[in-house]
């Protein structure tokens, strides 16, 4: 099935629904919950604040995630006694499964409002959805708009906002029970502590220098840890480049979401740009140096939620650049960020953004000392040699 016909047979069967809209009435104590959302790895992740939120505000209440089908695996074991369906438009199968899994007595859409419709669809009987959704026919099935807020915050607590309540319990790893692994991990990784390095990111903006990441890995490797690369499958071809020595696990390409959260549970330390990588290393609990660029650690950093993970944030300050102001496509006052391409950045240099390139080996060394991992007397005779 195409995207296009997914969506029509979306849309034929929440049409109908629409005539019913003004009857509708906000439920008090929903016992069916939907939460709807097809968003890449780190912003779907970062949606675990919702989550936890609307376990807390209901408690009894049977909670079902529509989510992209890589992502679904990471909740096999039902974290915060939530349900994943795998969903893609373009497979009929998921489409039919979410919207017979209905009827549900409240949705609730992150994002892009355009899975207010598949809420409606699967028979959602009041649906909440930030507002500011563009075109205006993303909106017509929602019944409740929620504005973003006023004042700086992270993604999380701005999709928190969505249902009503106090915050929800900051995350501890006990929250989320380790996915199961598809396939055995390599032996090596129970032999030596290990540091992952995970290089990739969804836009080449994002890339830090490949000659950084060698050093990174030589400082690494000279404090006696092991050093791991990891990928996805469209980051193989750039791990090959950096070049990883033959001392060096090369796991690029080889691993599934729920494989890769067993590596992290069991690593010193990741180092990653900032991409749905770093948030996964949240869940886990694993210390992380995430480095920031053309996103804002405001936004995509750890907030109120993940308060208590051991997380860096590096950004370079004072990118003029940094300048958009939108969030999910709604304009947002406070918000400086950038979503330019390698071939709109302002400021593209060497094949590489400054706001990434702009970052020491140093510095992440540094942002490694203080999460304990490395050594300062090791670090500074690495350093100097």
């Amino acid at each position: 099935m195409s995207r296009i016909k997914g969506r029509m047979r979306i849309f034929a069967r929440a049409i109908p629904k629409l005539i019913l809209k003004p009857l509708r009435i906000q439920p008090v104590e929903p016992a069916r919950i939907l939460l709807a959302h097809h968003m890449l790895l780190g912003d779907g992740l970062l949606l675990t604040a919702l989550i936890a939120k609307v376990r807390q505000r209901y408690p009894h209440a049977s909670l079902v995630l529509a989510c992209p089908k890589a992502v679904a695996p990471l909740y096999a074991r039902g974290p915060f006694d939530v349900t994943a369906l795998a969903f893609d438009p373009r497979d009929s199968e998921s489409v039919r499964r979410v919207l017979h899994s209905g009827p549900y007595d409240l949705g609730i859409v992150a994002g892009d409002n355009r899975y207010s419709w598949l809420a409606s669809a699967a028979g959602c009987k009041w649906i909440v959805a930030h507002q500011g959704g563009k075109p205006a026919w993303k909106n017509w099935p929602v019944d409740q708009l929620i504005p973003y807020p006023d004042a700086p915050a992270a993604w999380g607590e701005i999709a928190a906002g969505l249902v009503e309540g106090h915050d929800p319990q900051p995350y501890r790893a006990d929250h989320w029970p380790a996915p199961l692994a598809s396939a055995a991990l390599p032996t090596s990784l129970r032999e030596r502590e290990y540091v992952v390095l995970h290089p990739g990111a969804s836009s080449t903006v994002k890339r830090w220098p490949v000659q950084r990441w060698r050093e990174l890995a030589r400082r690494v490797a000279a404090q006696g840890y092991q050093v791991v690369w990891s990928g996805g499958a469209g980051e193989v071809a750039l791990v090959a480049e950096i070049g990883p020595e033959s001392t060096h696990l090369n796991l690029a390409g080889r691993l599934e979401l729920a494989d890769l959260w067993h590596v992290l549970a069991g690593a010193r330390a990741i180092v990653c740009p900032d991409t749905g990588i770093a948030h996964l290393a949240r869940l886990v609990d694993v210390p992380t140096v995430a480095l920031f660029g053309p996103g804002n650690p405001d936004i995509h950093g750890a907030g109120r939620y993940w308060q208590y993970a051991p997380f860096v944030a590096l950004v370079v300050e004072d990118m003029t650049c940094r300048d958009q102001n939108t969030i999910f496509g709604r304009p947002v006052s406070w918000a400086r960020r950038c979503s330019r391409n390698e071939s709109t950045c302002l400021a593209w240099r060497n094949g590489y953004a400054d706001c990434m390139a702009g970052h020491s080996v140093d510095q992440v060394c540094h942002a490694l000392e203080n999460l304990g991992v490395l050594s300062r007397a090791d670090l500074q005779s690495v350093v100097h040699a």
